[in-house]
């Protein structure tokens, strides 16, 4: 097989590209630009970068100012897709333009003034020898004075203060996150005396209705009445919970005196670990799994952890019957329910 030339191997012939029919010029040439030649075209490229990112500064105050100054509300026709959300809109603009002219004037920079010469290198290990190094500290030292970094001072100022400005829309935005739970997390709608009733029929529960190793879900009688007034289904994650029922001399402990009643014990529903629902009981064992991460909990055992990733146990609801024999709380849980979260003890 014939050696083949440069040209050949590049797609040329006669120094001209086969198929755009352009000049290809060898490896490592290099055509000065306008800015290489002339002082004046690159302090007009410099004016220019730092323009870009003197408006993104410019425009991320502006995205910023109307998040707070433009009402949350107020909306505007923009045809042809109808009435938009104002505050969205000028939001999303000004910060879409303040990071795309980051980018574009970062581009315009690299084009403009930075250097343009290829260079080839030879692949190498991947551990670097001591000399190695030094030439790489040497010819980063030689880059960031080839950039000119240090020579534009009106660029770097610029970017500085756009690149500088850049996060406080993200952090500003932090404020639709809504405000602070409070002790939302730590409560319930169970109270004393709140009647326990069957999930999805919502009829009231007596303990013969349970026998023993069986297992009923159920919800508090005020949920109902609860989610009609908030409009939400949070209510009924927090307050689900499973009834089962044991025979007494098989429970081993409780989270509290008298909490079960004739070997009924009421647990939260929500797993621990990453807040699954749960109903999987084995009846032998005692044992609750849970289907989403096999975490298995010991409900003869104060809802202990067995196995699996869950690091609390099941909070357990005390329960008691009211004067007509029906299955009521007690109180609230003693604990959070579900997951854990930063401001749990």
């Amino acid at each position: 097989m014939n050696e083949l030339t440069s040209n050949e191997l590049i797609g040329s012939k006669d120094g001209i590209d086969v198929v755009s029919g352009l000049p290809v010029y060898p490896l490592g040439h290099h055509e000065p630009r306008r800015a290489d030649l002339d002082p004046k075209v690159a302090k007009r490229a410099e004016r220019q970068v730092a323009t870009m990112f003197g408006i993104s500064a410019l425009s991320i105050i502006g995205a910023i100012t109307c998040y707070i100054v433009v009402p949350n509300d107020k909306l505007v026709y923009i045809p042809p897709i109808g009435p938009v959300n104002a505050n969205h809109v000028t939001v999303g603009v000004l910060f879409g333009l303040g990071i795309f002219l980051i980018g574009t004037g970062a581009i315009h920079w690299a084009k403009k003034l930075m250097p343009d010469v290829e260079v080839t290198e030879e692949r190498h290990t991947y551990t670097s020898s001591p000399e190695d190094k030094a030439a790489f500290g040497e010819t980063f030292r030689e880059g960031k004075q080839a950039s000119g970094f240090s020579e534009f001072k009106l660029i770097r100022r610029t970017l500085l203060g756009a690149m500088a400005l850049f996060p406080l829309p993200l952090l500003v935005f932090l404020r639709d996150l809504g405000p602070m739970p409070g002790t939302k997390l730590r409560e319930t709608i169970w109270a004393k005396d709140i009647a326990i009733v069957t999930d999805a029929t919502y009829r009231k529960i007596r303990p013969e209705d349970i026998p023993v190793g069986g297992l009923v879900n159920a919800v508090p009688a005020n949920l109902l009445d609860v989610e009609e007034q908030d409009g939400n289904l949070n209510a009924r994650g927090k307050a689900s919970i499973i009834l089962v029922r044991i025979a007494p001399a098989e429970i081993v402990s409780q989270q509290g005196e008298g909490w079960d009643y004739q070997g009924i014990l009421a647990y939260s529903k929500i797993c621990t670990h990453v807040g699954c629902p749960i109903s999987l009981y084995q009846q032998r064992t005692h044992h609750l799994l849970c289907p989403c991460h096999q975490s298995t909990f010991d409900l003869a055992d104060s809802g202990n952890v067995v196995f699996g990733p869950a690091a609390r146990r099941m909070p357990q609801l005390p329960i008691t019957v009211d004067a007509d024999g029906y299955l009521v709380a007690q109180s609230d849980f003693h604990e959070p329910i579900g997951p854990s979260f930063w401001e749990r003890g």
